[in-house]
Formats: structure tokens, C-alpha cells, sequence
């Protein structure tokens, strides 16, 4: 239900900004964010009348079977995300897909050759909008265990655009490489970080240091190679394998 209504939304949002295109069309749709945190917050019917805005979410479960553990929830969220990767991975194999490839590479060849454009970009805007939607029950009822406007914030959907950026457009895989880099990483900083230098600097310098670290990384890594992760892990396969040719 998350994700229809997402979708629902996604859809609304998307048709005035049908006759945008690449950044612009990105910045175009964060008009959203602020739309939709100023009614969560203007009506307290979202939140159950809750002074704070903040709910607990009820307990997880399926079929009776508790998942209130973090191991349960985290392999509940890991089915789901198979899933959904799975759904997106057919549909880029579809007739479908072909056409959201033909729009976002060129839009007016793809119109000249009779892909519907509008459709194809209303449909974009619908599965983008679902797939995140799925993604933020599974943020509220897996891991922050509450729902609340500010866990959902601004810098929320610049981290998940980052990590498009970051991972490689286009690329099912760049989404996982992104996240792995802009979520992850910053964990194994801050362990590496604590084991080595906490005896040295306080708590404060080490995450600012955290910080400054993986900014260096992500520069070189746009650097190195704009389209990002994926792309980069390929021309490095590709390199190896002609090495390894006899």
C-alpha cells in the first residue's frame, strides 16, 4: 500500500513536470518534499493527533510470526529488496523498458520512432515513486521503529540522489554501489577511525574527519570516472580480462 500510494503521489507531482529534462527535472521534483512534510505536519490526522508528529509503529509481523528482532527484520527488509530489484530488472528487460531507455537517452529520437513520451515518463515517475515508497515503510517499520516527517527530511533525498549519482546512472547495480559507499563506508571509517585514533582526538574530530575522508573519496571517484561506480568497475574488468588474454 506504501508503494501504490507513493506511486499515487509520484503521479501528481510528475505531470507538471513533464516538459522538463535532466537536472532540472530533478530539482523540479523536490518541490514534493516540502509539500508533503508541510501536510504531514499541518494535519494532525496523519499522525493519529500525536502532539509531536511522532508514532511507533505497531510490531512487525506476517502470517502471526513476530519479526521484532533485528534479524528478523533485517532479512524481512532483504526479501523485499530482492523482490523489488527483481521487479525492476524485469521490467528494464520489457518492452517497457527499451522505451524508458530510448526516452532518457535521447527524447526526440525515441519520439520520432513512436515511443508515447508522456507515458513513458508518467510511468517513470510511478515506478521511481513506488520503489521509493516501498523503501520508506521499510526505513520506518525495519529501522527507525517510529514515523515522524523529520526522518524523512531533505537531506534524505539528497542522500538517495547521491547515491544514484555516486553508484552510476542507469545501473541497477550502481544503486547497491552507491549505498554501499555513502551508507556503509562511513561505518567502516568510523570503526577503523575509532580502533586506531580514539585514543588521540575526541569524538568530534573523528566524525568531522570521517567526514572530510569520504568527501575526498567521492570526488575522486567522480573523477575518475562520471558515470559513476558501476562504470568503473566495468573498465576495470574490462582491463583485467585483456590482461589475462593470452
Amino acid at each position: 500500500m506504501a508503494g501504490v500510494i507513493a506511486a499515487a503521489v509520484g503521479l501528481v507531482f510528475g505531470l507538471p513536470s513533464l516538459r522538463l529534462r535532466g537536472f532540472y527535472l530533478a530539482v523540479s521534483t523536490l518541490a514534493a518534499q516540502f509539500f508533503v512534510q508541510w501536510v504531514f505536519n499541518k494535519f494532525g490526522w496523519f499522525s493519529n493527533g500525536s502532539a509531536s508528529g511522532v508514532i511507533t509503529v505497531p510490531p512487525l509481523k506476517i502470517a502471526g510470526v513476530a519479526l521484532d528482532g533485528s534479524v528478523g527484520r533485517y532479512l524481512f527488509s532483504l526479501s523485499v529488496v530482492t523482490l523489488v530489484t527483481l521487479l525492476v530488472w524485469r521490467i528494464t528487460r520489457s518492452a517497457t523498458g527499451r522505451s524508458l531507455i530510448a526516452v532518457r537517452d535521447h527524447e526526440t529520437a525515441a519520439r520520432v520512432i513512436g515511443v508515447p513520451v508522456l507515458r513513458v515518463k508518467l510511468f517513470a515517475f510511478g515506478l521511481s515513486s513506488f520503489v521509493i515508497g516501498v523503501a520508506g515503510v521499510l526505513w520506518a517499520f525495519a529501522y527507525l521503529r517510529t514515523i515522524e516527517p523529520a526522518g524523512f527530511n531533505l537531506d534524505r533525498s539528497f542522500q538517495i540522489l547521491f547515491i544514484v549519482i555516486i553508484g552510476g546512472l542507469a545501473s541497477i547495480r550502481g544503486a547497491f554501489l552507491g549505498a554501499g559507499l555513502i551508507v556503509v563506508f562511513p561505518l567502516v571509517l568510523a570503526r577503523l577511525g575509532e580502533a586506531l585514533l580514539g585514543g588521540l582526538f575526541d569524538s568530534g574530530v573523528l566524525e568531522m574527519s570521517q567526514r572530510i575522508v569520504l568527501g575526498l573519496l567521492i570526488i575522486g571517484f567522480l573523477i575518475a570516472e562520471p558515470a559513476g561506480l558501476s562504470a568503473l568497475l566495468d573498465r576495470g574488468w574490462r582491463r583485467l580480462s585483456a590482461r589475462a588474454r593470452p
